[in-house]
C-alpha cells in the first residue's frame, strides 16, 4: 500500500462516487434503485436494488478510508462491470442484450457508448488501480486477517 497523494485522491473520488450512488438507490428507489433495475431487466430488482446500494456504500467507504480497500475494490468491480454490461453494452451494440433493455438515445455505436460509459470506465480503471495499489493478487490465497506482507 502506497500512501501517495495521487492514490489518496483516486480512493477519495472513487469512494465519493460509490457512496453517493449507493445512497441515491435508497433515497430514490423508483428512479435509481429497484425501479431502475426492473426497467433494465435485472432479476429480483426489489432485493438487488438495496443490496447493490449497500455494497456501494460500504465498498465506497472502505475504499475512501483505505480499510480493506483492495477487497472492496473487487466487490465494486463486480458492480461496475455489471452496470457496463447491462446498461452500456446495449448502447454499443445498438440493440438489447438478452434481457437487458436499450436506452432511448439519439445515436448508438462506439462513440455513444464511450460517452454514456465515461463515468463507468473512469471508475473501472480507478478500481483496478486501487486493487493493484492495495496489493490484491488474484489467484493467491490470502486471508483477510493476514498482514499485507505475510505469505500463505
Amino acid at each position: 500500500m502506497r500512501n501517495t497523494l495521487p492514490m489518496i485522491l483516486v480512493r477519495l473520488v472513487v469512494g465519493l462516487v460509490f457512496v453517493t450512488e449507493g445512497l441515491l438507490k435508497f433515497l430514490h428507489p423508483s428512479d435509481l434503485g429497484a425501479g431502475r433495475f426492473a426497467a433494465i431487466g435485472l432479476p429480483f430488482p426489489h432485493l438487488l436494488g438495496p443490496f447493490v446500494g449497500a455494497v456501494e456504500i460500504i465498498g465506497g467507504l472502505a475504499v475512501a478510508l483505505n480499510l480493506f480497500a483492495g477487497d472492496a475494490a473487487l466487490a465494486l468491480l463486480a458492480v461496475i462491470l455489471t452496470a457496463l454490461v447491462t446498461t452500456k453494452v446495449p448502447v454499443l451494440l445498438g440493440h438489447p442484450l438478452g434481457p437487458f433493455s436499450l436506452s432511448r438515445l439519439p445515436r448508438y455505436g462506439l462513440l455513444s457508448f464511450l460517452h454514456e460509459a465515461r463515468l463507468d470506465l473512469a471508475m473501472l480503471f480507478s478500481l483496478v488501480a486501487v486493487a493493484i495499489d492495495s496489493g490484491v493478487r488474484v489467484g493467491q490465497k490470502r486471508r483477510w486477517y493476514q498482514p499485507r506482507g505475510a505469505r500463505p
